[in-house]
């Protein structure tokens, strides 16, 4: 493979793998926020954020790390009061001095936050932040990627405006770059293992969040499946895993690896590669290749869906490990293809319906799914050509897939958001 080509690649999982702690939309708000109280140069007096549905959705139920709260009042108010916009995706973790300073802000000053919709906003990720104080006023855009600010001015002076800065369309930063699964492939099997062993970061910080999970957070899914795995392999795999995003999404205070804007893809790309691969005896060479195609997999599936997205990512990430389960158990390119297609006939319907503990529950759907998957393809079966999204062709299936979550369910994020702010409590 090209030496050039080989740099994009492992620069694109660079830019795509990175730490976060806590959901990434309530922290790229969060980002939005500080940048704004920066640029103001004080506190504000009113502080109104407008989103795309996507970011407002998936803001609503997620507990915020550290503060047994959920949702974004909170972390806008963590944001204002101590927030450092140089910490990207890792603005909440604050000191509890911070967070109880936050709380206290709050609870005297919740009617001078706004949060409402962007009305006539086509992009799926937007966040537009003005913060006021006087006459004095600042605004800060991101839009595209969670850290990637578009626009920023201070009354009427235009410190940023840049809607094509670099990395904010959906071909992440790096458009001559095209991926094929055949390429994904071949750099995750092919390319100088030291290269590579930079994946192999993922895992501390993913496998302390499993580890923290298992006390019990959310809905305890990882902590009750990993109770009634009796030596199972792989329901202990998928336990430790779902444990990862259990403690989550209910606030706990570890970072983790994301993937694609996302810590519970991140998640689900490392832990049951690492996990399985583990318990299989597998080289540190076999693990470090097929975390790699697990990650670059869901990246590229990524890619063709969008950022943010009616269909759920743990579809995506689940088709990332569904990759790397069937390399380490010595599948060949063609059975590395098979479980794909049988992961997009399989959760292609997979609905996003907000960030929340439940979304651990999600996971285990998916990484189950991934197993089965693999398992087929191991033994050469897969989907029919003809049956569903799949077709012939690789690549050809996963834009069926990326279409059915870029253009296919904007309507379904409309009902999913009415749905969900009109509920009978």
């Amino acid at each position: 493979m090209d030496d050039c080509i080989r740099q994009k690649i492992r620069e694109l999982i660079q830019r795509e793998v990175v730490v976060a702690t806590g959901c990434t939309e309530p922290g790229a708000v969060a980002l939005a926020a500080a940048k704004a109280r920066e640029v103001l140069g004080s506190m504000p007096d009113h502080t109104e954020l407008l989103l795309s549905k996507n970011v407002y959705k998936n803001a609503m139920g997620v507990g915020i790390p550290g503060t047994g709260m959920i949702g974004l009042p909170i972390a806008v108010a963590i944001a204002l009061t101590s927030g450092d916009s140089h910490r990207q995706l890792e603005i909440l973790t604050v000191p509890g001095e911070a967070v109880e300073k936050a709380k206290q802000w709050l609870a005297n000053n919740s009617d001078s936050i706004k949060i409402g919709l962007k009305e006539n906003c086509e992009d799926k990720l937007y966040i537009e932040c003005i913060c006021r104080k006087g006459s004095d006023s600042a605004t800060a855009i991101i839009s595209k990627r969670h850290t990637n600010f578009i626009y920023v001015a201070r009354n009427q002076e235009v410190l940023l405006d840049n809607d094509c800065a670099s990395g904010s369309g959906d071909c992440d930063g790096d458009c001559s770059l095209h991926l094929s699964e055949r390429l994904v492939y071949d750099y995750a099997t092919t390319a100088p293992l030291d290269e590579l062993k930079f994946i192999l970061d993922t895992v501390e910080l993913n496998s302390a969040a499993a580890t923290e999970g298992l006390k019990g957070y959310g809905l305890n899914t990882g902590r009750i499946l990993m109770e009634n795995a009796e030596g199972d392999i792989v329901h202990t795999v998928i336990a430790r895993t779902v444990a990862a995003s259990d403690a989550r999404m209910d606030g706990c205070t570890l970072p983790v690896y994301s993937n694609s804007g996302s810590g519970n893809q991140g998640i689900a790309c490392t832990l049951p590669i690492f996990e399985y691969g583990k318990a299989k005896k597998c080289s540190e060479e076999q693990v470090t290749r097929a975390l790699i195609l697990s990650h670059l997999t869901s990246i590229y599936v990524k890619r063709g869906i969008g950022r943010l997205s009616a269909l759920c990512g743990i579809v995506n990430a689940s088709i990332g490990v569904t990759s790397g389960i069937t390399y380490l158990h010595g599948g060949n390119y063609d059975q590395v293809c098979y479980a794909i297609k049988n992961m997009i006939n399989t959760l292609a319907g997979m609905v996003c319906d907000g960030a929340k503990p439940s979304c651990a529950l999600k996971m285990s759907t998916g990484l189950y799914s991934a197993f089965v998957s693999a398992e087929l393809a191991l033994h050469d079966k897969v989907v029919d050509a003809c049956d569903g999204l799949s077709e012939k062709d690789i690549d050809y299936s996963i834009r069926n897939l990326g279409r059915l979550g870029h253009e296919g369910m904007d309507q379904t994020d409309d009902i999913v958001l009415d749905i969900m702010t009109h509920k009978q409590m």
